[in-house]
């Protein structure tokens, strides 16, 4: 399925994993480049915290879920954990230069056994998954009892001057930064898949639901991004 323009609905259900692996087999070539320019290099930094925040044990394994081209897997490697790749879109991981080991597969059912891994991390696709309980409910099954997860995701800032600013470069901005340097209608689609994310307490509350305790929703740089952390109960 082609990547949905300005004006048409947006996708869903099957429709939704099509077209999103088609935006991010065609956008994965340059995807870094523009994260970069985009977010003035702050997404190294709260990939950092993301990682830092899960706490666990050197050594322990932690899967990075919707991957992308690995930058999560380099932070965790570097903090000493023995991370795994897991990502749908094939041109993803063809771009991967984590070096780590590398499953294509939907995480919404995941080629894991249950309670084999220590942790996980996922970078700004909640927003594309198709439904986030299933999503809830394989992290449950794959971490064991005191299991840790990381999600980063784009937010809004809850200062109204900062939440206009941040709109207006959100909207007007990245697209044009996105089609100059990669596929225009990719970057015209991501910034309305926002609309997909549920409010934050639902999403904390449906966290919960799935089994997790000490949740926890964390703004980073004044509230452009979130940090949700939360362990297997």
């Amino acid at each position: 399925m082609p990547i949905p323009q300005p004006g048409d609905p947006l996708p869903q259900g099957e429709a939704k994993v099509a077209a999103v692996r088609e935006m991010f087999d065609t956008i994965a070539p340059r995807y870094d480049l523009v994260n970069r320019v985009m977010t003035f290099r702050m997404d190294v930094g709260w990939r950092r915290t993301t990682v830092a925040s899960l706490g666990l044990a050197k050594g322990s394994r932690v899967v990075d879920l919707a991957s992308g081209t690995g930058d999560l897997c380099v932070e965790l490697a570097a903090r000493g954990y023995r991370p795994v790749s897991v990502d749908l879109s094939m041109g993803m991981l063809a771009a991967d230069r984590s070096g780590v080991p590398r499953l294509q597969a939907d995480v919404l059912q995941l080629p894991l056994a249950a309670g084999s891994v220590a942790g996980a991390t996922c970078g700004f696709a909640l927003r594309n998954l198709v439904d986030l309980d299933p999503f809830f409910a394989e992290l449950a099954r794959v971490l064991p009892a005191g299991g840790r997860i990381a999600l980063l995701e784009v937010a809004t800032p809850p200062n109204p001057v900062l939440r206009a600013g941040h709109r207006a470069y959100f909207g007007s901005v990245v697209p044009i930064v996105g089609g100059l340097l990669s596929n225009p209608a990719a970057y015209r689609y991501l910034p309305r898949s926002v609309a997909y994310l549920p409010s934050p307490p639902e999403l904390l509350d449906r966290l919960a639901a799935a089994g997790f305790a000490d949740v926890d929703r964390r703004l980073l740089s004044a509230g452009i991004a979130q940090l949700i952390t939360a362990t297997r109960a």
